[in-house]
């Protein structure tokens, strides 16, 4: 292949900055060129910033030990240094999209992983297999803001895809879901680093999560949603009830899914229908062969004991959703057991799968 395309990773010091150094290593299409992080980290090599603080259990990619870590806080320093950026940014919201939309202006596309603007309406808030076709609205955005080069694209919650993606797959079959209600036990590292008190997490669980209820019951609105004119407008369907809980696991995000079908009764698909949906479920990443999207994106297992984070969540290199206990729900019409990798299809290697998506698709071209 050509030369690769030289990125930068803002956020770089942190938790999810760090997965993204580490899953960037030898990528076959990028190379991190530029890393950015606070103030207190600028003017450091990246391996002194994160020393004594390095989270991932491989050593500092030696290509990215010895860069200079700039002050995230000023754009104008990637011009040059690299084409695009990745945000792991670790700011409020609104420093973020501040923050994400200098970067922009500047002619420097933006992968984020942040929520400052996913909820941005000419903003594509991504899960590749889905809402591709949710590219479309960034010329609009470029126009809207009088941007050449730049624009923002973004990823959901990571609890999300979970379940996404099988439900998703219903919809294109011709199985619309009318309501869904949803219980997350999600790991411990979805709470960054140092993250939840150990106090709190051992021999325990805690019911709440502060915005993962909201995130849950919205957010699958828009990416099942189309581009109208200058924005992406919702999806009127699924409704949804979630509850969300911090469950002692570091790895793994698990789902407890019921669906009631937007159907006559005659018309619902069997057990056996939704099995063959979802193992027949492919899409624009498995065609365009994405190197970091997963084969078989949807996996079932047939033991009554899985899916278990433990088992399971390195399943098509962490990027599957891997179901199980599909079976009759006496109150909707089926429910079912999902685990996705939160930190790698729901946070750092999503991104890059995002990334390489606008790649594939001419994103990244002249600029």
């Amino acid at each position: 292949m050509a030369d690769k395309i030289k990125v930068g990773v803002l956020g770089a010091t942190g938790m999810v900055g760090q997965r993204y150094i580490h899953l960037l290593e030898n990528h076959p299409w990028f190379e991190v060129s530029y890393v950015a992080a606070s103030p207190r980290s600028a003017g450091k090599a990246y391996k002194d910033a994160v020393k004594n603080r390095w989270l991932i259990g491989s050593d500092i990619p030696s290509s990215v030990a010895d860069l200079v870590v700039e002050d995230a806080n000023d754009a104008k320093k990637a011009l040059g240094k690299c084409k695009f950026v990745f945000s792991a940014l670790e700011m409020s919201k609104d420093e973020i999209k501040a923050l994400e939309e200098a970067y922009a202006a500047e002619g420097i596309p933006v992968v984020s992983n942040a929520s400052a603007n996913r909820w941005t309406s000419d903003v594509p808030m991504l899960i590749p297999e889905i809402n591709y076709s949710h590219l479309d609205i960034i010329e609009k955005q470029k126009a809207h803001h009088g941007w050449d080069k730049g624009f923002i694209a973004v990823k959901p919650n990571c609890s999300l895809q979970t379940y996404m993606m099988p439900l998703y797959a219903l919809i294109q079959a011709g199985y619309p879901v009318k309501r869904m209600i949803v219980t997350t036990l999600q790991a411990t590292s979805g709470a960054g680093y140092p993250g939840v008190a150990s106090f709190d997490m051992i021999d325990n669980i805690v019911p709440f999560i502060s915005g993962e209820e909201e995130k849950t019951e919205k957010e699958c609105l828009k990416i099942l949603g189309k581009v109208s004119g200058e924005e992406i407008a919702n999806a009127d369907l699924p409704i949804v009830s979630s509850t969300c809980t911090r469950v002692p696991v570091i790895d793994g995000h698990t789902a407890t899914v019921s669906l009631e079908f937007d159907l006559p009764e005659e018309k619902k698909p069997s057990l056996e229908e939704i099995e063959r949906v979802w193992t027949s479920f492919a899409s624009v990443p498995q065609e365009l062969k994405l190197p970091s999207a997963p084969e078989k994106p949807i996996v079932i297992r047939h033991e009554e004991n899985r899916p278990q984070p433990r088992r399971d969540r390195e399943t098509e290199k962490g990027m599957a959703c891997v179901i199980g206990r599909l079976r009759k729900c006496n109150v909707f019409d089926v429910k079912f057991v999902a685990l996705s990798h939160n930190t790698k299809r729901g946070a750092a290697l999503g991104g890059i799968l995002n990334a390489e998506l606008l790649k594939a698709k001419g994103f990244f071209e002249n600029l």
